[in-house]
């Protein structure tokens, strides 16, 4: 994983742009700790960050392809390829000869065979630019389900793109400015694919590549989910399943550097994590490493409720015990995610104030920082509750037949928290339900249709539509940042696209046909699990339970209403400001995004 940059400027003679380049990549020097390179070429420059995985030695970049001492073609790349090899040894019977051992240099000779039509051939999560000099054209691959980042900035003569926002907005020609569809896209949690909350900035959709030439830009779909008849029994359709995550989990786990799970006690984790500790023991290289997180004093303060049903450590260390894994459980301080350089680094690493999930944005970052000082590469658990139907909002009817997207309706809104916090008059303004409900529709007419169904397969086809390619995307952008913020590559096996395409087509009758949340899951899963993960009920990422975060969280919420100089201080409802409530008023959620918001204003220097 890394970070990656470039600017194409068809009337700039790019020799002189190193500099620029260098200021746009090193702000993303977290992502990439190990290394750094730039390339020009007449009017295109890229940049690198390197967090090395594969190939320590040899998959130094940008990389080039030279013939008769001319460059065809470059490339600046983030992400793994994982089944590299099998491309490897395919083009070496095509005469392609190798200079490294990098899935790197593989990506680009499959684009000198094949041109854009290999991104076909790629199983991995990527975010790539090749600029081929043959053509003068630069094309952005983004992988299926967007789980590497990329943004790009048109300009007036040229393009900008970039892993994270912030690496375009170091561009001298490019003004940090979010306007009003920009903070509605913050705060409507719709996740509309290609938006990217800054004027002006766009993100690759997911499934998609761009080309930019002298002609202009164009973007095509490469990929997107599709509405298919599901002929196998239910039998077969475990043992699919079980084959497929086996195959998914043996090539996640190619790496060159220390390697790890992250493990919940959850299902989700613990089957990655059972499926990795077999396939090293295999190899003869285990055991398997995880980690869990918790915190201090939820032994004392926990309280189940219908987010989080149960505490994560007895289960997280059940499962380590039952496949033999050297497991670390991390107990984060109060002292730790309530100081104010914790706090200020998510929306610094997200470009954003978090709106949904409040601490948990935090709390992941420090598990990661702690992770990051024994392993390079962890494997995470994501996407299992969309593809299997693991949320409430799958069962529950008001839940899933609302109106909206259905984690709204559950309670994942940040409009309510902000009662009384963010003045309500810019909360009137935007007008966030108005441009919600248009986002729906727009995410609803693109749900593939599937000849004959019932409405209510249809209706679960839809939610799981709308869970993979607009939910899913908040969990992976938030590990993403998170992870990337402390040089920590996470792989996500249940979001291979073979996994995706078959589930999304299994009837609901198979996925829940014992009457329990992911019980296709559970069946292709149970021999590889205790009784208690089997039958445990899903549990939300865990967050602190001690009252004196909240008071501190208050406390630093209240210094930004008493400050006149606090960039977020006009934005305050400074009427509604009182004491707390018996209903829980202020919400956790709402002062963490208006104590984010603050740092963000200030970090990058906005206008709004």
């Amino acid at each position: 994983m890394c970070g990656i940059t470039g600017w194409v400027d068809f009337e700039r003679e790019m020799s002189h742009a190193p500099g620029v380049l260098r200021d746009m990549a090193d702000t993303m020097a977290c992502r990439g700790p190990d290394a750094q390179g730039y390339w020009t070429g007449a009017h295109i420059g890229f940049g690198h960050r390197r967090l090395a995985v594969i190939d320590l030695e040899g998959g130094v970049q940008p990389m080039t392809v030279e013939h008769d001492g001319r460059t065809l073609a470059a490339v600046t790349y983030s992400g793994e390829v994982y089944n590299y090899r099998e491309l490897r040894a395919e083009l070496s019977a095509l005469g392609h000869r190798f200079r490294t051992e990098s899935d790197t240099e593989v990506v680009l000779h499959a684009y000198l065979q094949w041109g854009a039509a290999m991104v076909d051939k790629l199983n991995g999560m990527f975010a790539f630019g090749i600029w081929d000099a043959r053509s003068e054209e630069l094309v952005l691959v983004r992988d299926r389900l967007g789980i590497k980042p990329l943004y790009y900035f048109p300009t007036a003569r040229g393009l900008l793109f970039g892993s994270e926002a912030k690496a375009i907005l170091a561009h001298p020609e490019v003004r940090p400015l979010v306007d009003q569809d920009g903070l509605r896209e913050l705060l409507s949690c719709a996740k509309t694919p290609e938006h990217a909350i800054f004027h002006g900035m766009y993100e690759l959709r997911p499934g998609h590549l761009l080309r930019f030439g002298r002609a202009g830009l164009r973007i095509q779909r490469y990929w997107a989910l599709e509405a298919r008849g599901h002929t196998d029994d239910l039998d077969t359709t475990v043992r699919t399943v079980r084959g497929l995550l086996e195959d998914i989990v043996e090539r996640q786990l190619i790496a060159d550097v220390p390697l790890c799970t992250l493990l919940s006690g959850g299902l989700d984790s613990s089957v990655v994590t059972a499926l990795a500790a077999r396939s090293l023991a295999a190899r003869g290289a285990g055991p398997v490493r995880s980690f869990a997180v918790d915190f201090a004093g939820n032994d004392r303060d926990f309280t189940a409720n219908t987010v989080h049903s149960s505490p994560d450590a007895p289960f997280a260390a059940e499962m380590a015990d039952y496949v033999a894994a050297d497991h670390t459980n991390l107990v984060l301080s109060l002292e730790e995610l309530g100081d104010p350089r914790t706090r200020a680094v998510v929306p610094k690493a997200y470009d954003a104030p978090a709106a949904m999930l409040g601490d948990g944005y935090a709390s992941l970052y420090l598990l990661f920082r702690a992770i990051r000082e024994r392993s390079t590469v962890a494997l995470s658990g994501e996407a299992a509750d969309e593809l299997f139907g693991g949320y409430g909002w799958f069962h529950v009817p008001e839940l899933r037949d609302a109106a909206t997207f259905p984690w709204v309706a559950a309670g994942y809104d940040p409009i309510p928290t902000l009662a009384g916090l963010l003045d309500p008059g810019l909360i009137a303004d935007l007008r966030i339900d108005e441009y919600r409900a248009q986002r729906y529709s727009e995410a609803l007419a693109e749900v593939p249709v599937l000849p004959g169904e019932d409405a209510a397969e249809r209706r679960i086809r839809e939610v799981s539509y709308l869970g993979i390619t607009r939910f899913v995307p908040f969990m992976l952008d938030r590990k993403d940042r998170m992870s990337m913020a402390v040089g920590l590559e996470v792989r996500v096996p249940f979001c291979d696209h073979r996994l995706v395409e078959y589930t999304f087509n299994v009837p609901w009758s198979m996925k829940f046909f014992d009457g329990k949340e992911k019980s296709l899951l559970r069946a292709a899963t149970r021999d590889l699990l205790p009784d208690s993960i089997v039958e445990r009920k899903k549990s939300a990422y865990p967050i602190s339970h001690d009252p004196r975060y909240d008071a501190g969280l208050r406390a630093a919420f209240d210094r930004l209403a008493a400050d006149p100089n606090a960039p977020v201080h006009s934005l305050i409802d400074h009427g509604g400001i009182r004491e707390p409530r018996a209903d829980g008023w202020p919400s956790r959620i709402g002062l963490e995004f208006m104590v984010q918001l603050n740092s963000w204003l200030e970090t990058h220097e906005l206008k709004l």
